[in-house]
């Protein structure tokens, strides 16, 4: 079964950090582009990183920027999705998802084929 299990949310506070890990199993992430993405309650899903299947190339949009930072490890069939300076606004599900492909970073969500089932990140003080 193709699946991504997320982990590493949890409640921290303003200021704080957390790293999320996303494991794939049933296929190989090598050729594959990732990205998270997050819904918070009420509002439309964003993303928040992207990293190419082949340089490493990597794209954050500007809530996170500076913030964020996404890995990948074939060889552990894992991403990751380090988080700093987390605030408040930053609290929703997030996801990781996967499609096919080379030579380009998207975080268009309806490229993306494969996607887990979420992890809370919760920011309150």
């Amino acid at each position: 079964q193709v699946q991504f299990v997320e982990s590493g949310g949890d409640l921290v506070q303003p200021g704080r950090s957390l790293r999320l890990s996303c494991v794939a199993s049933g296929f190989s992430l090598h050729g594959y582009v990732l990205a998270w993405f997050r819904q918070a309650p009420g509002k439309e899903r964003e993303g928040v990183s992207c990293i190419s299947s082949n340089d490493g190339s990597t794209y954050y949009p500007a809530p996170v920027r500076g913030r964020f930072t996404m890995s990948r490890d074939d060889t552990a069939n894992t991403a990751y999705l380090e988080m700093n300076s987390l605030k408040p606004e930053d609290t929703a599900v997030y996801y990781c998802a996967a499609f096919r492909g080379s030579h380009i970073i998207t975080l268009q969500a309806g490229m993306y084929t494969i996607w887990g089932q979420g992890t809370q990140v919760t920011v309150s003080s």
